[in-house]
């Protein structure tokens, strides 16, 4: 089967075609997931490398042992780091009980209780309807217990930028990170203030030049970690970190593990 009409019908008719069921789909992603949509909301967990995802207005790195809860009627594309990533996919309608955290997009980790459900979900394929009702009660209960389980938002994301100096600044940061940048170098290159340019950041991207620059070091570093093959340490100065103990530090604040308990549990993670 073409590996595009078969994304197209799985995303744009299996999913919606019954709007009371709860859809479920475990499959090898293959190539990219253009642009779409659905009328329910997603959970999507990934195994076998790194995920991005892309909205309109961000760009989320979905990790190992992390999944992305994504709202209904967000357009999102799913890019993964390689063929071989696997999806573990839950479409939820809505339901009377939701709460604000199935508004959002949002990156969590996973705990091993999470993990033994997603397993759990395994069984399942296409369609769970309400006559089914032990098995719609079970998958309705993993909605409904993810905010529960889910109490740290990680921010694995940047938003896009749309000013086109802007552009051009976040794709020399991209280019030039094991230089270990700072905004006077970077905005006398362009040829503009470092004041200007730290109020372009705020206000096109409501961060600081420091709060971009940190996350995408570190999201650049998690994915190395993840699909490089270089150690620790080649990582850090990749991501233009001299001293060992910072990027650590910088990474489990960012992360949310430091990177050698990631790389320790890089096989589990798999």
């Amino acid at each position: 089967m073409d590996n595009k009409r078969y994304v197209d019908k799985y995303y744009l008719t299996d999913v919606d075609a019954f709007p009371d069921s709860i859809y479920c789909h475990h499959a090898m992603m293959g190539e990219v997931i253009q642009e779409h949509s659905h009328q329910k909301g997603q959970f999507l967990y990934t195994e076998g490398g790194m995920v991005f995802l892309r909205t309109r207005e961000k760009s989320y790195y979905l990790p190992a042992r992390h999944y992305i809860w994504i709202p209904p009627e967000v357009e999102h594309s799913i890019h993964p780091s390689n063929p071989e990533v696997i999806m573990r996919n839950l479409y939820f309608p809505v339901f009377d009980t939701d709460t604000d955290f199935y508004n959002k997009v949002n990156i969590y980790p996973v705990n091993d209780l999470l993990i033994e459900l997603i397993m759990f979900t395994n069984r399942w394929n296409g369609n769970i309807f309400p006559s089914e009702e032990a098995k719609f009660a079970i998958a309705k209960a993993f909605k409904l217990i993810l905010p529960e389980l889910s109490h740290t938002e990680l921010p694995l994301a940047l938003p896009y930028p749309k000013h086109p100096l802007l552009k051009e600044v976040v794709t020399f940061l991209e280019k030039k990170m094991a230089d270990n940048l700072h905004i006077k170098a970077v905005a006398t290159n362009f040829d503009i203030s470092d004041r200007t340019l730290s109020r372009l950041f705020q206000r096109e991207l409501n961060m600081t030049f420091i709060q971009y620059y940190t996350q995408l070091r570190m999201l650049t570093a998690l994915k190395l970690l993840l699909d490089s093959g270089l150690s620790i340490h080649e990582v850090a100065i990749q991501v233009g970190y001299t001293s060992l103990p910072t990027f650590s530090n910088t990474f489990n604040k960012i992360i949310g593990v430091r990177p050698t308990e990631y790389v320790k549990n890089k096989k589990l993670l798999l």
